[in-house]
């Protein structure tokens, strides 16, 4: 039993007398409950995000199992329960535009539960900032576990990184260097166990952005699904929970700027993905928590990469994880940390690192020897083309195109372009600048993964694999190229990117961090007198509740009523 003298919300529940008390403990004891599990012990919330239609995250109940072993061990009850699953693989439009409410699903049902702290398991992408958000908004207790990577993928002789290769290889397919049979082959390959994709994409990043915030324990982000490391870890996850809960250690005290800043910076050093940018804002909206687009750049602006991982580098999260994984990124790291931040272990990131040692200098590099040099991770431009800003992946971008201008190629509808790619006869050439709008959070709606679109045909055939491509959507974590995205103000609310046409030269200045539409403004009045707003694009149910509150990309695209949070105040009686 816990040894807490604080009271516990979940003894409003199975601590009551008369009607109430009996009838919350009554029809929980249909699941065979002794006794003595209502005698004021912390009750723990298992939220998983398990989903046979969510591939990386299929293996969720047996983790909770794990954890429900801690949890018992240390004095817990522990209650599992649903939390709307996302995947990535599967879900139409976007799992983006289901991520606030999952967000919104989890904060309704912790508060409206007997729980005193909660275990998040989460693995694909937006299940990992959809759960984080939700339950800072309610602020109890709070501990996350990633479900872990997949083992790496293989193709003939050869290790292959989930999503990279699935646009590296269409690619090569459509400039006929590579066959149907060739990407089937692949296609078998690449995902071979259970597990989140493991490239440094978006799912890998974010296991790795949480343990930089301190709400995973130590080494949790890196250590493959199947390794049953990860097993033990969920078992250290049971029985830390229930201390977190006696400590009263809620999130909000890990959640701190100091946490931002570290998570900020270990982004950059990982080659992390440009969607990490747009879930931290949400996330330190939740909070109340200062943190900017510009923080993104400025915090970074001295710090290297030094993992090198696809998809900027060659090595998979497997790889990672035997290097040493994410406590030897924080210890290379610690001139530039809050080291005596403590996280969910109870511990100070120093202490939770001091033991780290690195395996394998070829994947995790140093700050005297990186992988890649300062400056290489994610940037802020701004310019009358993006007056709120856009982001570029530095390490996932041509060299040659920092510095670029050239005329605009402009599709309305990632559909047209599609279509348009594969036309031999398309007037483009390398110095084009591929411009792709209504993509945003409210115009697609729900902010894609498309902006990094495809080559065309002709260049591909004449092997060009890069070009400028600019676009108010996101890209994926495992795609690359020389791709500006979060365009804001997005097209649809009336951003400058829609009134850009196509012949209109676009100027692009990494270095000054400018992005420029090179028109006169009397010309740019013009064609906003004429701009007419696109229709609603839907007229009931979550998508229109969505596409009227969301907020743009440099405000994390959460819903405007959601930023911020209730608490976890006990709610009124249901009898």
């Amino acid at each position: 039993m816990s040894t807490t003298n604080r009271p516990l919300r979940s003894g409003q529940w199975f601590g009551a007398e008369g009607r109430n008390g009996f009838i919350h403990r009554s029809w929980m004891r249909n699941q065979g409950f002794a006794d003595d599990v209502f005698d004021g012990r912390p009750v723990i919330g298992i939220a998983t995000t398990w989903s046979e239609l969510t591939p990386c995250n299929a293996h969720l109940r047996d983790l909770a199992e794990s954890v429900k072993r801690g949890v018992w061990e240390s004095g817990g009850l522990p209650l599992e329960f649903p939390a709307m699953s996302l995947g990535e693989p599967l879900m139409r439009p976007t799992t983006m535009l289901y991520r606030n409410l999952l967000a919104m699903e989890l904060e309704e049902s912790v508060r409206a539960n007997p729980l005193d702290g909660v275990v998040l398991l989460s693995g694909c992408d937006k299940t990992t900032p959809g759960l984080l958000m939700g339950a800072a908004s309610v602020d109890l207790p709070t501990l996350m576990l990633t479900g872990g990577p997949m083992l790496n993928g293989k193709f003939r002789g050869q290790d292959i990184g989930s999503g990279t290769v699935v646009w590296r290889f269409t690619e090569e397919m459509r400039a006929g260097r590579m066959t149907a049979a060739d990407c089937s082959e692949a296609e078998v390959g690449m995902s071979r166990s259970r597990g989140h994709c493991m490239t440094m994409g978006t799912a890998s990043t974010m296991a790795c952005v949480t343990e930089a915030l301190g709400v995973q324990l130590p080494g949790a982000a890196a250590v493959p699904a199947v390794d049953s490391r990860r097993y033990a870890l969920a078992h250290a996850a049971g029985r830390r929970i229930v201390a977190m809960v006696e400590q009263d250690q809620r999130l909000s005290s890990v959640l701190t700027r100091q946490a931002f800043e570290n998570a900020v910076r270990v982004n950059a050093a990982i080659g992390g993905s440009t969607n990490a940018v747009v879930h931290l804002l949400a996330i330190a909206g939740r909070l109340g928590v200062p943190l900017s687009l510009e923080d993104f750049d400025t915090l970074t602006a001295d710090v290297p990469i030094l993992v090198n991982l696809m998809p900027s580098g060659k090595y998979l999260m497997e790889d990672f994880a035997y290097a040493g994984g994410l406590p030897v990124v924080m210890k290379e790291l610690a001139p530039l940390l809050h080291m005596d931040h403590v996280t969910v272990s109870g511990r100070s990131v120093a202490e939770n690192v001091d033991g780290a040692q690195c395996w394998n200098r070829d994947v995790i590099g140093t700050l005297g020897e990186p992988f890649q040099p300062a400056g290489s991770g994610t940037v802020v431009l701004r310019g009358s083309l993006a007056p709120s800003g856009a982001v570029l992946k530095v390490s996932a971008a041509s060299a040659q195109l920092l510095t670029h201008t050239g005329p605009a190629l402009v599709f309305d509808r990632i559909e047209e372009y599609v279509v348009a790619a594969d036309d031999p006869d398309l007037d483009v050439t390398p110095d084009t600048v591929i411009v792709v709008r209504n993509a945003g959070p409210r115009g697609y709606p729900g902010f894609p993964e498309v902006g990094n679109v495809p080559m065309p045909r002709r260049l591909l055939a004449d092997g060009i694999t890069d070009m400028v491509r600019i676009s108010d959507a996101r890209m994926s974590g495992t795609g690359y190229g020389t791709c500006i995205l979060h365009v804001a103000p997005e097209a649809s609310v009336g951003g400058p990117l829609a009134l850009v046409r196509t012949g209109d030269l676009i100027s692009v200045d990494v270095s000054t961090r400018r992005l420029e539409l090179l028109v006169d403004d009397t010309e740019l009045a013009e064609r906003r007198s004429a701009w007419q707003p696109p229709p609603p694009v839907a007229d009931r149910g979550w998508v229109r509740l969505y596409s009227e509150h969301v907020l743009q990309a440099d405000s994390g695209a959460d819903l405007d009523f959601l930023v911020g949070g209730s608490g976890s105040e006990v709610p009124r009686h249901s009898h």
